[in-house]
């Protein structure tokens, strides 16, 4: 993807529940799941994709999120260590704007799903830290609330954003986080960002996520993460 169709998937990207009774295509699958080898090669990750597997998503608490039809996902998955979370859900969100880009549509789930089956075909020294629902939705999606982008960052050192990090910032407005509350912040500070989460459940995977595209928004500018 060049990086305008990122921004472009960044955009177009929501939360959907509902999926349809279609199967994703042999192509799409290859596409999905070379780009999962590279994200595994990347961060030490063993994130796997699961085709027509619907009993991921039947019994237990799936009700509870109110999701339908789901036969495809990811499941994120890693060794235990204190980056699991921030890392899936960093490349977690960059297969899920390749699913966008691709004509998917997708959901992050951290309880609405069947946790004793997934977790049953994961190694058993492996952590599960989460899921995304993958498949052709029954509608795009509507976009979810977001905060100000003078709310997320602050410059220590002056009293104005450079536009590459406000660029950053209004792509890290764009991120899922969970229950939508955003609970994450970026500081600047002689071009080094540093990244806080805040506290509460699956504030690391947020956070990882709202890295990513942080790095989408701010790409080409000079600067390092603190």
């Amino acid at each position: 993807m060049s990086h305008e169709e990122v921004i472009a998937a960044i955009k177009d990207r929501h939360a959907v529940r509902k999926y349809l009774d279609r199967a994703i295509p042999g192509e799409v699958r290859s596409v999905l799941d070379v780009e999962i080898e590279r994200c595994n090669t990347d961060s030490g990750l063993s994130i796997r994709a699961f085709y027509d597997e619907p009993e991921g998503f039947q019994g237990g608490r799936t009700h509870y999120g109110n999701l339908r039809g789901v036969q495809n996902y990811f499941a994120l998955v890693g060794q235990t260590g204190t980056d699991l979370d921030i890392d899936c859900g960093y490349y977690g969100q960059r297969l899920v704007i390749l699913a966008q880009h691709l004509g998917l549509n997708t959901c992050w789930v951290g309880l609405s799903y069947n946790k004793t089956k997934v977790r049953s075909q994961m190694d058993s020294d492996e952590k599960l830290a989460l899921v995304v629902a993958l498949g052709y939705g029954e509608n795009p999606g509507k976009p979810h609330p977001s905060k100000p982008v003078e709310k997320l960052g602050r410059v220590r050192v002056s009293d104005q954003m450079p536009p590459w990090f406000l660029a950053g910032l209004e792509m890290a407005a764009l991120a899922p986080t969970a229950l939508n509350q955003q609970k994450f912040s970026f500081d600047l500070e002689d071009n080094k960002v540093r990244a806080h989460k805040g506290i509460g459940s699956y504030t690391a995977v947020d956070l990882g996520i709202a890295q990513f595209h942080f790095e989408i928004g701010a790409a080409g500018a000079q600067w390092n993460w603190a």
